[in-house]
């Protein structure tokens, strides 16, 4: 099967290199994008914090390149990629939505980090870890024009464990995806391989998420705040709090624990010989931190 593969990011990298080494896959081109870009939440291009440039693989590999100036459905990208008359369209590490044009010119296969139909849309694996969740997973599927709403080729789960952040778990996750390339295109080739429907009644579909989302809310439990922690952590732009001269203060790494206080959340306070931030049920000892961007330890004087 002749591929174009469609991708911009660490992941999807490896995807394109897993791809390259199927016998039955045949790569005939690739579509990438800018670090930065436009999108619907955002005025301002938006950061691809997981962004990978594919050019010096593909030129290493003779592989044709063609990276997108801002959008799908740009003049003479499909143009492009009808010259390359590929087979199949797979698609992994790319924040972009595919127009409707090429889903009905070419198949096309995703890569989706849940268990679908659940955690459909955006940022699938921030909310997991946000949501307090115990398991996720990765998905391969047919694309469509739905919400991620395609035939499935493949899941494969991961459990969340209490002490992984987003990095973490998205490491197990990139090897559960690219097992899922290795065993099902390969069946897919040879006509073995049974797509089956998702069921709608079990969809939820969660919002793209933008780096102003990342505000601490610290009304709330300790346990929330540190799952809201991990979730942001590295690579991505991290959860944050505002102090008194509305300073942004990145929390990259925290512990907590239940506390009896009689403090306003977001109070600071010493206790267990630590620096502690008063939420609703608890405390939060922030760990590591990033102030006007410079990595730090937490200190009371960054509240003022």
């Amino acid at each position: 099967m002749k591929v174009v593969f469609i991708g911009s990011s660490s992941f999807g990298l490896k995807c394109l290199k897993e791809i390259n080494l199927l016998k039955e896959l045949n790569l005939v081109g690739v579509i990438s994008a800018k670090e930065k870009f436009n999108i619907s939440y955002s005025k301002n291009k938006v950061k691809n914090y997981l962004y990978s440039d594919l050019s010096k693989y593909c030129k290493d590999n003779l592989i044709p390149i063609k990276v997108m100036e801002e959008k799908m459905n740009e003049e003479g990208l499909l143009s492009v990629v009808k010259d390359w008359n590929p087979d199949i369209f797979i698609v992994a590490g790319w924040y972009h939505m595919i127009p409707r044009s090429w889903l009905d010119y070419r198949k096309s296969y995703g890569l989706h980090a849940s268990l679908l139909p659940d955690y459909s849309g955006g940022a699938p694996l921030v909310w997991a870890i946000i949501n307090g969740e115990k398991k996720t997973g990765i998905t391969l599927f047919q694309m469509d024009t739905g919400v991620d709403s395609g035939p499935i080729l493949g899941q494969a789960e991961e459990i969340i464990y209490d002490d992984d952040d987003i990095q973490s778990l998205y490491g197990r996750i990139e090897l559960k995806g690219i097992h899922l390339i290795k065993k099902c295109f390969p069946l897919l080739a040879s006509g073995k391989l049974k797509l089956k429907k998702q069921n709608e009644s079990k969809r939820r579909i969660f919002p793209q998420r933008s780096p102003d989302d990342g505000l601490i809310n610290f009304d709330s439990s300790h346990i929330d705040i540190k799952n809201f922690i991990r979730a942001q952590t590295k690579p991505y732009p991290g959860a944050f709090f505002l102090n008194k001269n509305k300073t942004k203060i990145i929390i990259w790494r925290c512990e907590a624990q239940p506390h009896n206080h009689n403090k306003e959340p977001g109070t600071i306070i010493y206790q267990n010989n630590s620096w502690a931030i008063c939420c609703r049920d608890g405390l939060i000892f922030p760990k590591h931190i990033c102030v006007n961007g410079i990595d730090t330890d937490f200190i009371p004087a960054y509240f003022n």
